[in-house]
């Protein structure tokens, strides 16, 4: 039997809006359930307690666990491989929306959830057999915010 592993989100109250904003980011993706608060608590009566949610088919979990001491950070962040700019560049713009470029890549969503958008091509870049290629890629890589493709291939050849 497979072992499953789900990511699991605490947000203060936004797990529903943030389930339904990820699974319009992502292809393939569908809210599974929601789960409700019961008299019990420690919630709202009826309001959601979580949400559980595919993002092109990889599960996830939210909770409305109310407010917590420490935000999302970038010691966990979810990678994105794009198959080219324009798919880096839509995720790019849509999690930015609201939320915050960092560097390399990096960014803030509207939920403070950290992601890496990154080129598949990066992967082959950082990975050439010629060390130089590869320090320019690099060095080019880390002086975006948002990687761009062109300019990586470009940095990769000298140019």
């Amino acid at each position: 039997m497979r072992t499953a592993i789900t990511p699991f989100l605490w947000f203060d109250d936004q797990a529903e809006e943030a389930a339904r904003f990820y699974c319009s980011v992502f292809p393939n993706s569908r809210l599974l359930s929601l789960q409700r608060y019961g008299e019990a608590g420690p919630g709202r009566p009826g309001s959601v307690m979580t949400a559980r949610f595919e993002l092109d088919g990889h599960p996830f979990v939210a909770l409305n666990g109310g407010p917590v001491p420490l935000e999302f950070n970038e010691a966990v962040s979810f990678v994105i491989d794009c198959a080219d700019q324009a798919e880096v560049d839509r995720y790019w713009e849509t999690l930015t929306d609201g939320g915050a470029p960092i560097a390399c890549g990096w960014l803030k969503d509207r939920f403070g959830l950290r992601w890496q958008v990154v080129p598949i091509e990066l992967h082959t870049l950082l990975a050439d057999p010629d060390p130089g290629r590869a320090q320019r890629v690099t060095e080019a890589m880390l002086q975006m915010t948002r990687l761009d493709v062109a300019a990586l291939r470009a940095a990769a050849d000298g140019a």
